[in-house]
């Protein structure tokens, strides 16, 4: 399978499926002396793991990050980094009946149509746990901006028809939906309960602030930074529709209104608005980029579904097993680490930028 690889300098390239051994991923081009450890990993796992709530799956998976390569004495040593997290919990028997059939809102057909064979067991390299790889990575990436005052608050901003209210940051990692919003968050546990009570599921909308971007990053033409974030978060299964700024909103806005404006503040330029949410011209500009992933309901639910098997067969199917009602807050930290993961490639890629620069560096080096 061709394209397990994202990144230009900063790369990193997951393995492993839902229900095989393990899952993990090699992350290459991340630069020596950065303090890491497992547990550096572990905190954005965390975030992603099943079981939290009684809102997520009750699959009972530890994910716990082992570091197999590229680090010596708690510190990168600029090789390629592997990380490995076994599965312990999977439980094949409930997939049986998918072998010949196909699950409405799954990958499972196209993927039959394209590869000819398919891991069905928890839909294989398809199933939301490859996402294990891109959280582990993009603790590192993370790790690497940290380094470089570049800070994210990413949370969920709505799930099914609650949107949040009110912005507390502090309140985002004391709910099980990380909404910033207590009301917020009390009301889509409420509509979640009715949505199990029918055995159907919601979805939602995950915003993501990052600050302490530098203006610069990004290029005009193919490679725009909100093309590459965007790129990126669209690579998520779940994930239906990106927004950066002000988003779709700009279809019905005029340009008096949209127009951010630029002021001189004590020497330094800055924008008057932030409708682009960070990023103009397909290059960063300094402010704070913002960022909107549209999460689709969980395609896993027991309501009869009409579908075909792969003989062709008009069938009825019902999905059993351990599934989330809600994909939106195990996605949060993923929708995160993506966003990690195109800056730090981003970063890289915009040394070689200027002559100026470079001169700079190797200058310093002599």
């Amino acid at each position: 399978m061709g394209k397990s690889t994202f990144g230009n300098i900063f790369t990193v390239t997951t393995w492993g499926e839902s229900h095989g051994k393990a899952l993990g991923a090699v992350i290459d081009g991340c630069p020596a002396g950065l303090p890491l450890s497992e547990e550096d990993i572990q905190k954005y796992l965390d975030r992603r793991k099943p079981g939290q709530s009684r809102f997520t799956t009750a699959r009972k998976e530890g994910d716990l990050a082992e570091i197999l390569s590229g680090v010596f004495e708690g510190k990168t040593t600029g090789t390629p980094i592997s990380v490995i997290v076994r599965n312990t919990d999977q439980r094949s028997r409930d997939y049986g009946n998918l072998a010949t059939s196909y699950r409405p809102g799954h990958a499972d057909y196209t993927f039959d149509q394209k590869y000819g064979i398919r891991d069905y067991r928890g839909g294989g390299r398809s199933s939301g746990r490859e996402t294990i790889g891109r959280t582990a990575a993009g603790a590192i990436a993370a790790k690497i901006l940290n380094e470089l005052g570049i800070r994210f608050c990413t949370y969920s901003k709505s799930i099914g028809p609650v949107s949040i209210s009110e912005f507390h940051p502090d309140e985002i990692n004391n709910n099980a939906f990380y909404m910033p919003d207590a009301g917020a968050a009390a009301a889509a546990g409420a509509y979640l309960e009715e949505c199990m009570k029918t055995h159907d599921s919601a979805g939602g909308v995950i915003e993501c602030r990052i600050t302490g971007v530098p203006a610069g990053l990004g290029d005009p033409v193919f490679d725009k930074l909100d093309a590459a974030l965007a790129r990126a978060v669209m690579s998520i299964g779940a994930v239906k529709a990106v927004e950066i700024g002000d988003g779709i909103q700009v279809s019905s806005m005029n340009g008096s209104t949209d127009n951010d404006g630029f002021c001189n503040k004590n020497g330094s330029i800055q924008k008057t608005s932030n409708h682009a949410g960070g990023i103009m011209g397909g290059i960063s500009d300094g402010s704070e980029i913002i960022l909107r992933a549209a999460i689709k309901p969980t395609p896993s639910i027991s309501q009869p579904q009409q579908t075909v098997s792969k003989d062709g067969k008009n069938i009825s199917l019902e999905i059993h097993g351990r599934h989330d009602p809600v994909i939106v807050p195990r996605a949060v930290v993923v929708v995160e680490s993506m966003c990690a993961l195109t800056l730090v490639d981003a970063l890289f890629s915009n040394m070689s930028a200027r002559i100026d620069k470079i001169k700079d560096f190797y200058t310093f080096m002599r």
